[in-house]
């Protein structure tokens, strides 16, 4: 039998990673992920098709905004 269970976000170093959109100017793609603070090495998490992509990345980390950058 399937319960709903109301997941816990996902943790992530927030003195060493910051949450961003990563966008393309050019093609218009995005890519939610995460930049490292000291190298600015960034780390794709997901691809954003949509608002529901983009509330679904917030949500799985607990995030209220991010940042855009381009």
């Amino acid at each position: 039998m399937w319960f709903s269970k109301k997941k816990e976000p996902r943790a992530y170093d927030l003195t060493r990673w910051k949450p961003v959109i990563r966008c393309s100017i050019c093609t218009g793609e995005q890519a939610a992920g995460f930049r490292e603070i000291a190298t600015g090495r960034f780390e794709e998490v997901m691809l954003i098709r949509g608002d529901a992509d983009l509330e679904r990345f917030k949500r799985q980390y607990g995030l209220e905004t991010v940042a855009k950058e381009y």
